[in-house]
């Protein structure tokens, strides 16, 4: 293939698998993008970002500048939500190479005067597009540069930065390149700033041994808006199958007041689109979404695509489930896991088109309801162009809903999931328990291309996952995992009122609970306060009132001489907001060490005076050194510093 264009685009960043997939922004962050650009040969070359919205009919042009090496860089602004298209654009730069060229000569005292009479060649194609008062000075300019009278002026003017500013201003795109068209999609704030809440509706009667309902889930949303979360997660609130249902623990036999898994959907009350009638009803659950609103509180459902074995789906569309030979229909399982209250979908059915129009219906009949947020169970066990199909029909009309997916799995797993359009997802926070552990993660989180399009979800705990460290654990490690989620993490959750009552019995030797509510009615004293509740509260006022901590991608991990001690500093776009976290990984003795400031990031010198204002405490210090001591007793194990200048 014969191309005549000279400057060649390389290694164009951000993108994924070479623009298959788009990367992911919220409302008025930045893209920034590199380039590899140049040219056979010296000549002077330019390149630019072209941009524009998906409803927008003209291109946003941004110049791009050369760092090094032939390496570009420019930046933009994303300011709607919807899609952005942006791609790399290049140039030999034919006037300002003749502009080069002539002060070169001029400088070497060479005459000019063919050279000037060039330069009309590339001052006569801007009259068509300058403003009024620099055609005057373009017509003065040509004017001088053919009369030889006028030779001293000439020069002048030739080589005057006013004539180069018009250059690039307007520049001749002679055999411009430019390279395929890239895309960013652009969500609301939510997708990368939020506090979810979790807990089961039917644990929130006042009387114990009595099923919960909606309007026991109203009495505890200023309790949950008090303690600053912004989300609140149910568990699948569907009528639960009553065929194979689990008994409490998890036992395969269930007793008649057994209640079941909610994860077990579907039965003679019917499916996905039901309410649980022990719940309420579906009013009663769309009051609940709008005095969740009035808290500024939005409900998240769960969606999960299974069914009870006496779901309303299996009887009407039976080619949506796996049959055995021997007529008996598949339940899911995960050796040596078994859930016989549970049927997986036959993804492979060849009535599919119907089966993904009914998983779609059912999500828009829930985002009628008022739902905007919905968290998905084990999506890594459906088809991945399924979730791409589904999030992109949702999305073409109902641009505000998020997802996030539930997986715990292979690394390569969770990420196609989040290329393929969730929104945020769950992480291995989870299980990360060391210094060295923490920053490989962040660092694999935040410096490698996972950054433009996976945000992380940290979640202490799970109703599934009751992990080892607090098994058992004091109120300081409960603490201590808490600020690292909400502080190393723009979205974060819990499953509660069991976390913060640090109820941790587990089956012994699994990372289960034991007696899980999963499989029963709780009863909780849901006021009941204590310092791990306070301390939640702040933490998310905290994370609320400073910008450094909504976003996860801008952190520097600072060095401090010892393991137990973990440090690192934060920061918002502008950096008008800076914090310096520091947290003891250490729940039982206190721990000290010397924290390095990263000075030049900060922007200052050695000697000049920071005050640190700790957000927890309210405690306010001057540091004027590199080097600060820091101590961290296991009763509080954290400084969020906010650094004033």
């Amino acid at each position: 293939m014969q191309n005549q264009k000279r400057v060649v685009i390389d290694y164009v960043s951000p993108q994924i698998n070479g623009g298959e997939f788009f990367i992911k922004r919220v409302v008025n962050e930045i893209v920034n993008i590199d380039a590899h650009v140049l040219v056979d040969g010296h000549d002077i070359i330019a390149a630019s970002v072209l941009y524009k919205h998906e409803k927008a009919k003209t291109w946003n042009e941004v110049r791009m500048q050369l760092i090094e090496n032939d390496e570009w860089k420019a930046s933009f602004v994303v300011e709607k939500q919807g899609f952005y298209t942006y791609k790399v654009e290049a140039w030999v730069d034919y006037a300002l190479n003749w502009q080069h060229g002539i002060e070169r000569k001029i400088d070497d005292n060479q005459l000019v005067k063919s050279e000037l009479l060039e330069g009309f060649l590339y001052l006569k194609p801007l009259l068509k597009k300058a403003t009024k008062t620099e055609k005057d000075y373009i017509k003065t300019c040509i004017e001088v540069f053919e009369n030889e009278k006028h030779y001293d002026k000439a020069v002048v003017e030739a080589t005057s930065e006013k004539l180069h500013s018009i250059f690039v201003k307007y520049p001749e795109k002679i055999l411009a390149n430019t390279t395929r068209d890239l895309q960013v999609y652009v969500d609301r704030p939510k997708a990368r700033f939020s506090t979810w809440y979790e807990f089961f509706p039917r644990s929130t009667s006042e009387k114990e041994g009595v099923h919960g309902t909606f309007k026991d889930c109203e009495r505890l949303l200023p309790r949950v808006a008090q303690m600053g979360f912004d989300t609140l997660y149910f568990p699948p609130v569907h009528p639960i199958g009553e065929v194979n249902r689990k008994g409490k623990n998890n036992t395969t036999e269930a007793k008649d007041a057994d209640v079941g898994s909610a994860w077990g959907i579907g039965s003679k009350d019917g499916g996905h689109k039901s309410i649980h009638p022990q719940l309420g009803t579906i009013t009663d659950f769309k009051r609940l979404v709008k005095k969740g609103k009035d808290l500024n509180i939005e409900i998240a459902m769960d969606y999960a695509l299974q069914a009870a074995p006496d779901h309303p789906w299996v009887s009407s569309h039976p080619d949506w489930f796996k049959w055995r030979p021997d007529g008996t229909v598949q339940y899911a399982e995960n050796p040596p896991k078994k859930y016989q209250d549970i049927l997986p979908i036959f993804w492979e059915s060849k009535d599919y088109k119907n089966l993904w129009k009914e998983c779609l219906d059912t999500m828009l009949y829930w985002i009628d309801c008022g739902v905007h947020v919905f968290r998905v169970d084990n999506p890594h066990t459906k088809p991945y162009y399924f979730w791409n199909w589904l999030i992109s029909e949702v999305k073409q009309k109902h641009p505000d809903v998020i997802f996030l997916a539930e997986a715990f799995t292979r690394p390569k797993v969770m990420q196609q999931l989040a290329k393929q359009g969730y929104s945020q997802s769950y992480t291995y926070f989870t299980w990360r328990n060391s210094k060295q552990e923490f920053i490989e993660y962040m660092t694999e989180l935040t410096q490698t291309n996972q950054r433009e399009y996976m945000q992380p979800n940290f979640w202490p705990n799970t109703p599934d996952i009751n992990p080892y460290h607090l098994q058992g654990a004091n109120e300081s490690m409960h603490l201590l995992r808490y600020a690292l989620a909400g502080t190393l993490s723009s979205s974060i959750g819990i499953y509660g009122p069991v976390f913060e009552q640090m109820i941790t019995d587990a089956i012994p030797g699994k990372e289960e609970y034991y007696m899980s509510e999963k499989f029963e009615v709780k009863h909780y004293d849901w006021f009941k306060e204590n310092k791990l509740t306070m301390l939640i509260s702040k933490i998310n006022q905290v994370r609320h009132q400073n910008e450094a901590l909504q976003q996860t991608n801008n952190i520097k991990f600072c060095h401090i001489e010892n393991d137990n001690l973990l440090a690192f500093y934060k920061w918002n776009q502008d950096k008008t907001n800076e914090l310096l976290i520091i947290i003891s990984l250490d729940p039982y003795y206190k721990q000290q060490g010397t924290v390095q400031l990263p000075l030049k990031d900060l922007g200052v010198h050695e000697g000049e005076r920071l005050n640190m204002q700790d957000l927890i405490t309210g405690s306010s210090y001057n540091w004027h050194q590199e080097w600060n001591f820091v101590e961290l007793h296991p009763a509080l194990p954290f400084h969020i510093f906010k650094i004033n200048k």
